[in-house]
């Protein structure tokens, strides 16, 4: 019997260490030093569209001002640029599968600095509205192909690590757009911050044409699909395919937890002028701006902390199943940021900014904020993890 079984037990070996090396081969086509290119090149592209939404946030009273309009009204060209952000990722995403990552972005960033001139000339809130939609649907495809490509390159048990300080970097937009939006507003104009990310798209085109090759797998895009003769023709790709992956009880629930999750990041820093600012008697929008720092540095610092943590629990829960993975085990690492500190945050937020005065409620309002910001990269990093994979 055990002579029967032998060449087939050999053959499923063999059959198993050909499919590893394989795997391995498509992870070392780059070297160490060419990821950690690559892995810069996209974080600054995925920190462009961080900072055209914060830039903008703590200039809201001055351009209220500057365009004869109210801060609520201004304050749609947020809401506008989100839906516009949300439908370029999608668009950006679900093309680059068919053309590859590296077009993608050389499509996207001059769009970028198209809308970055336009909403710096406006002259009218209709004005002001429309560019700001061209503006964020140039920058959106940063955080979607860059979580891309950190997928082509590395493994899965290095991924989580590569999209900690993937999203790490990107986070530093948080941290340090209000201040510099509000700067620019408070010393120049908000006029002067939107020409800077301008300059900062044409800067990023220049990096991803000299350092950024194509990274998409061999033979997986849609194009290298097709017969040659046809691959020169435009191939028009429906963005919103990927919605179906939203048939999936799993992948529908993550998705809707995240967002709301995200949600609470709008509700407590979109109107911060008119909260904390009111609140404490700050006018000073370059002050104002520096409120957020407390928000970004807890971004800055759940994101890699989420990462790494997601990496350990893989691992731990692999060897415990004797080699079998599961996606999920990594929202293990999403419980103390989803369950406690994003809601906790935002509670004690609300009830510090009501009833507390002084410098004290101040204070203790920049603790709640950067709790927030470290609970909300906790609960949401592993989630997107999940999703990428």
């Amino acid at each position: 019997m055990s002579s029967e079984e032998s060449p087939l037990l050999h053959s499923e070996n063999q059959e198993r260490d050909e499919r590893r090396v394989a795997h391995l081969a498509l992870y070392s086509r780059f070297s160490e030093s060419q990821k950690r290119t690559i892995l810069s090149v996209v974080s600054l592209a995925g920190l462009l569209p961080l900072f055209v939404a914060g830039s903008f946030i703590p200039s809201i009273p001055q351009i209220a001002r500057d365009l004869n309009s109210t801060g609520a009204i201004v304050s749609l060209a947020v809401s506008l640029s989100i839906f516009s952000t949300a439908i370029g990722s999608l668009f950006w995403a679900s093309n680059s599968t068919f053309y590859g990552r590296r077009p993608i972005y050389l499509y996207g960033l001059p769009l970028l600095c198209i809308g970055s001139v336009g909403v710096a000339v406006s002259s009218t809130l209709k004005n002001l509205l429309f560019w700001r939609v061209v503006q964020a649907f140039g920058s959106s495809g940063g955080l979607s192909l860059g979580s891309g490509v950190i997928g082509d390159i590395y493994q899965l048990e290095e991924r989580g690590t590569a999209m900690g300080i993937f999203f790490g970097a990107c986070l530093l937009g948080p941290a340090l757009a209000p201040l510099a939006g509000g700067t620019a507003a408070e010393y120049a104009s908000w006029r002067t911050m939107q020409l800077i990310l301008g300059v900062w798209g044409l800067i990023e085109i220049l990096l991803v044409f000299l350092f950024l090759p194509e990274t998409s797998h061999p033979g997986t895009r849609g194009k290298d699909k097709i017969p040659e003769s046809e691959r020169g023709r435009f191939k028009l790709v429906n963005p919103l395919d990927s919605l179906w992956l939203l048939r999936s009880p799993n992948l529908l629930a993550i998705s809707i937890a995240s967002g709301l999750v995200l949600l609470t990041d709008f509700v407590l820093l979109v109107p911060l002028a008119y909260t904390i600012g009111v609140r404490y008697h700050i006018e000073n929008q370059a002050l104002i701006g520096a409120c957020f720092l407390s928000c970004g540095l807890g971004n800055l610092i759940g994101a890699p902390l989420a990462g790494r943590l997601s990496d350990k629990i893989i691992k731990v829960w692999k060897i415990r199943r004797k080699g079998e993975w599961v996606p999920e085990d990594r929202l293990r690492a999403a419980w103390v940021g989803a369950l406690y500190l994003v809601p906790l945050s935002v509670l004690f937020s609300g009830l510090i900014t009501t009833y507390v005065d002084g410098p004290l409620g101040l204070t203790l309002s920049m603790v709640c904020l950067f709790f927030h910001g470290l609970g909300v990269k906790q609960a949401q990093i592993p989630a997107l993890y999940i999703l990428i994979n």
